[in-house]
C-alpha cells in the first residue's frame, strides 16, 4: 500500500521522502548548482549517479511535490525542473546539514566554503536565499536587492578558494 507509513513520526515522514542517497544530492544539484535538465543532472554531478536512479528520483521528488517538471521553452525535447515552494522550505535543512557536515567531516575548503557563507549569513541569508529560488522557479518576484545575490556570493566564494588554491599550486 503506497499511502502506508511505518510511523507518524515527523523525522520518518521526512526520511521515507529523503533519506536516501540521491534525493538530497538531486535538490543540491538543482538549488545550488542551478542544474535543471535531466543531463546537467546526470554528467554534471560529482558523486556520479545512474540514469535509472535519477529518473526514479526526479519521479519520486516530482510525486511528493518537491520538485515540478515543465516543458522547456528553449528546446521541445527537453524538459525543466523547479523547486515548489516544498522543496524551497529545504533550504535551511540543507544549510544545517552542511554546517553539521563542516563540523565533523572532513570536507574539502572549495565544496564546504557556500555552506561557511550560509552559515555565517545565518537565517536571514537562508531566506533571502529562498526568495531569490522562488524568483528563479516560481517566477515570483523578489524584493530589490542591494548588492550581489546569495546565488552570486555563494558561486564568488567558490571561485575565489579556487582560484586561491591554484595560485598556491603554481
Amino acid at each position: 500500500m503506497k499511502d502506508a507509513h511505518r510511523s507518524g513520526c515527523p523525522i520518518n515522514l521526512t526520511l521515507e521522502v529523503l533519506g536516501d542517497r540521491w534525493s538530497l544530492i538531486i535538490i543540491r544539484d538543482i538549488v545550488f548548482g542551478n542544474k535543471r535538465h535531466f543531463r546537467e543532472l546526470l554528467t554534471q554531478s560529482m558523486e556520479g549517479i545512474a540514469s535509472n536512479i535519477l529518473a526514479d528520483r526526479l519521479k519520486k521528488l516530482l510525486e511528493e511535490g518537491i520538485l515540478s517538471k515543465t516543458d522547456d521553452p528553449s528546446h521541445k525535447q527537453k524538459a525543466l525542473y523547479s523547486l515548489t515552494e516544498k522543496g524551497i522550505d529545504l533550504v535551511p535543512v540543507l544549510a544545517q546539514m552542511a554546517v553539521w557536515g563542516r563540523k565533523y567531516m572532513p570536507v574539502s575548503e572549495e565544496l564546504s566554503i557556500r555552506a561557511q557563507v550560509l552559515e555565517e549569513g545565518g537565517p536571514g541569508l537562508w531566506r533571502d536565499f529562498a526568495e531569490e529560488l522562488r524568483e528563479l522557479h516560481l517566477g515570483k518576484p523578489s524584493k530589490k536587492r542591494r548588492g550581489p545575490s546569495v546565488t552570486e556570493r555563494l558561486q564568488r566564494a567558490y571561485e575565489e578558494v579556487v582560484a586561491r588554491k591554484k595560485a598556491i599550486a603554481s
